[in-house]
C-alpha cells in the first residue's frame, strides 16, 4: 500500500527519533545518576527495571519493513513521563518525536499493561489475617482500634466528555470522574473503584460499587467482632472511617454532625479525623508524584480510568519497593453482587456511641485529645 500523494508514512521530524528524541538523548545518561533518574521517572532504577521486566512482553512490537518498532523501554519512559508531568500529547510528541496518535496509543496500552501485571501483586485479595494486620497498623499509628481503612472519593478532572450531558459535572463546577479509594495506615491503596460520575455523591458511589455491595453482603472476609483494647465487652465490629459524605453503618464510621456537640462527640470526631486523614495524605502523595492529576485529562473516560488505575498501582509499587513498606491489599474490581439491605440506623449509631465512650475511657483515651477539641 502506497502513501497518499503529498503525505509520508512518518513525518520527517519523527525520522530523527533515533538520534534526537528525548529517550535516545537522556535515558542512558540518566541511569548514571540515580537521583536524577528518580526525579525524572518518579521511581528508582531498581523499580523501573523490575516494572519493565514485568510489562516487557506486553509492550514488545514487531519491526516491519516500513519502520522500526518503538522499544518497551521507550514506551514505558513515555508513559511515566506523561504521568509525572501531566503534559499534553502534543508536548510528548515534540519531545520524543513520535506521532501524536502514536503517543496516545502507547500511553493507553502501557497503562493497561501496568494495571494488568501489578493489580494482583500490589492489591491482592485480602484474607482475615491481612485485615487484622491493617487494623494493627491503624491502632499503632492513629490510635483508632478495630479500623481496617480510611475511605474517601477524589474527583479526577476531565475535559468535558462528548455527549455526557451533566453527568460528569460536579458540585465543584468542573467535569470529573471519581476515584473511590480505601487506604491503609501506610498510605497505600487497599481498593479502588474508578469511573463514577462526578455529579454523584460519595455515598451513592459506594452503595453502587462492587466493594460497597460486598461490604454489606458480608463477603469481604472481615474478622469477627472483638472487644476494644483494654476491655472485655462489648464485642465491637471492625470498621472503615469516612467523612460526612458517607452514610453511617455498623462498618462505616463518620463524624457526628457539628451542631450541639458534647465533649464525648468532639473527642470522637477528633479521633476519627486522625485515622481518616491517611486517605487525604494518600491522595496528596499520589497527585504530588503524578502531576497528571493537577490538570484536566483530555482523554476519553475509559482512558482516564486506565490512567488512574495505573497511577494507583504504581503508587503502591513504589511505596512497597522504594520505601520498604509491607503491603497487603484488596484487588479491584470486585465481582458484582446482588444489592443487600443496609443495617438499621439505630444499630449504626449505637456502634458509633460505643466508640465515642471508649475514647473518653481510661482504656481508650490518649493524653493530647482534650487539647485538640
Amino acid at each position: 500500500m502506497r502513501a497518499l500523494k503529498g503525505r509520508t508514512w512518518v513525518h520527517p521530524l519523527n525520522y530523527q527519533r533515533l538520534t534526537k528524541g528525548h529517550f535516545e538523548l537522556l535515558f542512558s545518561d540518566l541511569r548514571k545518576y540515580p537521583p536524577k533518574f528518580h526525579n525524572y521517572y518518579r521511581m528508582s532504577i531498581m523499580v523501573f527495571d523490575d516494572l519493565l521486566d514485568n510489562v516487557r512482553v506486553h509492550l514488545t512490537r514487531q519491526d516491519t519493513n516500513m519502520r522500526r518498532a518503538i522499544s518497551p523501554e521507550e514506551r514505558l519512559s513515555i508513559t511515566l513521563r506523561y504521568l509525572a508531568t501531566g503534559m499534553s500529547f502534543s508536548s510528548v510528541h515534540f519531545k520524543y518525536l513520535c506521532g501524536k496518535s502514536t503517543v496516545h496509543v502507547i500511553i493507553k496500552e502501557t497503562c493497561a499493561a501496568i494495571w494488568m501485571v501489578l493489580k494482583e501483586r500490589v492489591m491482592p485479595e485480602p484474607t482475615e489475617a491481612m485485615w487484622l494486620a491493617k487494623a494493627a497498623g491503624f491502632l499503632d499509628k492513629t490510635n483508632f482500634p478495630n479500623c481496617l481503612g480510611a475511605l474517601d472519593g477524589k474527583h479526577i478532572r476531565l475535559h468535558k466528555p462528548p455527549f455526557s450531558g451533566s453527568r460528569f459535572y460536579n458540585f465543584k463546577k468542573f467535569f470529573s470522574t471519581v476515584l473511590l479509594a480505601l487506604v491503609d495506615s501506610n498510605f497505600c491503596f487497599t481498593v479502588i473503584e474508578v469511573g463514577g460520575y462526578g455529579s454523584s455523591s460519595d455515598s451513592n458511589l459506594l452503595q453502587r460499587s462492587a466493594f460497597g455491595r460486598r461490604l454489606h453482603e458480608g463477603s469481604l472476609h472481615i474478622p469477627p467482632s472483638i472487644a476494644l483494647p483494654g476491655t472485655v465487652e462489648p464485642a465491637m465490629p471492625y470498621v472503615f472511617v469516612a467523612d460526612e459524605a458517607f452514610a453511617l453503618s455498623p462498618n462505616i464510621m463518620r463524624p457526628y454532625p457539628q451542631r450541639n456537640l458534647t465533649l464525648v462527640k468532639r473527642v470522637f470526631n477528633y479521633r476519627l479525623s486522625r485515622a481518616r486523614r491517611v486517605v487525604e495524605c494518600a491522595f496528596g502523595l499520589l497527585a504530588s508524584k503524578w502531576r497528571i492529576f493537577h490538570t484536566a485529562m483530555h482523554v476519553s473516560v475509559d482512558t482516564a480510568e486506565l490512567i488512574v488505575k495505573c497511577a494507583c498501582v504504581l503508587h503502591n509499587l513504589i511505596r512497597l519497593q522504594d520505601e520498604r513498606i509491607e503491603l497487603d491489599t484488596l484487588t479491584n474490581p470486585f465481582p458484582a453482587l446482588p444489592h443487600q439491605p443496609y443495617h438499621s440506623a439505630r444499630q449504626s449509631m449505637m456502634v458509633r456511641d460505643q466508640f465515642a465512650a471508649y475514647f473518653l475511657s481510661p482504656e481508650g483515651s490518649v493524653p493530647w485529645q482534650l487539647d485538640s477539641v
